[in-house]
């Protein structure tokens, strides 16, 4: 069924408790915010997602959106978020509640459902209720949303990292496994001398002895297509579930691949993970997904994340990065795209003008203080990987990969709200106006006397 109402929402008080809005301070960051965004907006956007009329009510909107911001806010597990949840009367303020809690709203699980329902993009209807949100506060202002900056950067899947053994016995297990579930006797399943040939990998690795490694390799190998060919046999291909087609067509491209293949598998638990080369001197490759970032170029609000399936090439990410901006703002951006060299040949064909970054002898002067805000974007990316979850990803899939890239940025955003509104105390008539509206504290009213 659709979500119930958030308790703050319930008309009906209780005698004994207190409410949460008696207990906080008011002009707290956090109860500020609370008031700042438009909560119903997401019942607008996400009610229509659930069957009105199959199963029990689903768990409030506010909350499940609250939880996610929190996560992001102060970078998070689904546990850790749920389990402080109960001991901060804030963080239950900003979610919806009426009175203090004294035991965790939902389980953790409930919140990768949500993600799954909600997908890329519900994730986007969050960010931009963050920009909403800022404008509405004055962080940024709208004529800021007309000059941005864009940039791409990787975010790292959760992955170690990859080597040829550690792949092809990564898959042997995995094999296994499946084959006991089933039910399979296999001729040899290797659970034993397959770790001792990975662990001989290593110590040949670390003694730089090049041909022990591949000698070893190339028997994990053998014991991957040993294992392949046995379930093959075994299992007659009419019986082959979605599960085992999955796995078994996995195991053929990790046998059948080669040094320097384009499309190479570096993880079998996300097989979607790309090897991006970023030039960095320290960490010249990074395995996860190249994601495009658009920021103000005043105030480096985050107004766009778009993750990319593929390697694209920067300049070739530009139009759907400005594109998802404008869908998301409602609005058309005519102003200045302020981007690095290397979008040199970009695909955007808007209104807009791009601004190639360029020498300082070869700036417009007039331009010349807005080409050094551009720089800045780099220190938003280090924020959003750093205090965010944009660093490491340990979403599944390429759903995953989207949905964690925009809620990075709705973290980044919302750090950025509360720095501000820490800084500028709501003004006195604005306090007096919050105490007016305060409930009062219910007269006690004595038991009638029996007659």
């Amino acid at each position: 069924m659709r979500p119930r109402k958030p308790t703050c929402k319930e008309p009906q008080g209780e005698l004994y408790r207190p409410e949460l809005i008696n207990l906080i301070n008011l002009e707290h960051p956090l109860a500020r915010l609370a008031r700042t965004v438009k909560w119903e907006r997401f019942d607008e956007a996400f009610t229509p997602l659930y069957d009105p009329g199959n199963g029990r009510p689903a768990i409030a909107t506010r909350l499940m959106v609250g939880l996610h911001y929190l996560k992001h806010l102060y970078q998070l597990s689904d546990e850790d978020v749920v389990e402080q949840w109960v001991e901060n009367p804030y963080w239950q303020h900003l979610c919806g509640s009426k009175y203090f809690e004294h035991e965790v709203p939902i389980h953790a699980t409930s919140m990768t459902r949500w993600r799954r329902k909600i997908e890329a993009a519900g994730a986007e209807q969050m960010l931009a209720e963050t920009i909403a949100a800022g404008l509405d506060v004055k962080v940024i202002q709208p004529q800021s949303l007309q000059r941005v900056v864009v940039d791409t950067t990787v975010q790292e899947r959760a992955v170690a990292y990859p080597t040829d053994a550690k792949i092809f016995d990564d898959m042997r297990r995995k094999l296994v496994r499946l084959a006991k579930r089933e039910g399979i006797e296999l001729r040899q399943s290797y659970e034993r001398v397959g770790p001792q040939r990975l662990h001989a990998v290593g110590r040949s690795a670390r003694g730089r002895h090049k041909a022990g490694i591949r000698k070893h390799t190339k028997k994990l190998r053998t014991y991957l297509g040993r294992v392949m060919r046995d379930i093959e046999r075994k299992l007659p291909q009419e019986k082959w579930s979605e599960s085992w087609q999955q796995a078994l067509a996995l195991a053929r491209r990790i046998f059948r691949q080669q040094r320097g293949e384009p499309n190479r598998i570096y993880s079998v638990h996300a097989p979607e993970t790309q090897c991006i080369a970023k030039g960095k001197l320290r960490k010249p490759y990074e395995f996860g997904h190249k994601v495009g970032l658009v920021t103000t170029a005043k105030g480096q609000f985050v107004v766009g994340a778009v993750a990319f399936s593929q390697r694209p090439f920067d300049g070739h990410t530009l139009a759907a990065s400005v594109e998802q901006v404008e869908r998301m703002m409602g609005q058309v951006i005519a102003g200045e795209i302020y981007v690095d060299r290397g979008y040199r040949g970009h695909n955007y064909e808007g209104p807009a003008r791009v601004l190639i970054a360029k020498s300082k002898r070869k700036q417009e002067p007039e331009l010349r203080r807005w080409y050094r805000k551009r720089n800045g974007i780099e220190a938003a990316i280090s924020h959003m990987k750093n205090d965010g979850c944009l660093g490491r990803n340990y979403l599944k899939g390429m759903i995953g990969s989207r949905i964690n890239a925009l809620l990075s940025a709705c973290g980044q955003n919302l750090r950025k709200l509360l720095a501000w509104l820490a800084a500028h105390p709501a003004k006195p008539f604005c306090a007096l106006l919050l105490l007016l509206l305060k409930p009062l504290p219910k007269p006690f009213l004595p038991l009638p006397h029996p007659a």
